[in-house]
């Protein structure tokens, strides 16, 4: 009697901790690849998989470089998240990635690795060294108030004539 007692005491202290712990996990929000930056936009996974995107739709590629735990990246992507043109923008004109990593394409960092960077390639595969923000020692940063300067840029360079895919490395 002592052992089958102790036996189901055992098995109701393992069943409720199991119970506690999926309950932890379903209070946590997944993490989807938009990361705060669009969850109505479709993302690519990788860097590869939005060249390949690129290549094959004859559409231009937007890269975001970003960090999870730095300011103004939070501050750009809270902007981005909000502003509805570019939103629609991103859906309907961009195929978009979001990593939290840089990629190991030199071209993507021409005046170094730092955040927040966009960069652009477009359906040749060729990186737009030429669209930049408004800063001359970090050419690629752009900040909230900057979001109208980029889709003027955007324009103004013809890339956005075509569907881009949107890279965000954070």
């Amino acid at each position: 009697m002592l052992h089958s007692t102790l036996a189901l005491s055992l098995l109701l202290i393992a069943v409720s901790s199991n119970l506690a712990m999926a309950i932890k996990k379903e209070k946590r929000a997944p993490q989807t690849l938009s990361r705060g930056w669009g969850d109505d936009v479709i993302w690519v996974q990788t860097y590869e998989e939005g060249l390949y995107h690129a290549k094959k739709s004859n559409k231009p590629l937007m890269v975001i470089h970003h960090l999870e735990d730095c300011q103004y990246c939070q501050a750009l992507k809270k902007a981005f998240a909000e502003n509805e043109e570019i939103q629609e923008m991103a859906q309907n004109d961009f195929v978009m990635l979001n990593l939290m990593h840089e990629t190991t394409d030199k071209n993507l960092s021409p005046d170094g690795q730092y955040v927040p960077r966009i960069m652009f390639v477009d359906p040749s595969l060729t990186v737009r060294a030429d669209i930049t923000g408004r800063y001359s020692n970090r050419l690629y940063t752009y900040e909230p108030q900057d979001i109208p300067f980029c889709n003027a840029q955007l324009q103004n360079n013809s890339i956005h004539s075509n569907k881009v895919f949107l890279y965000i490395y954070s």
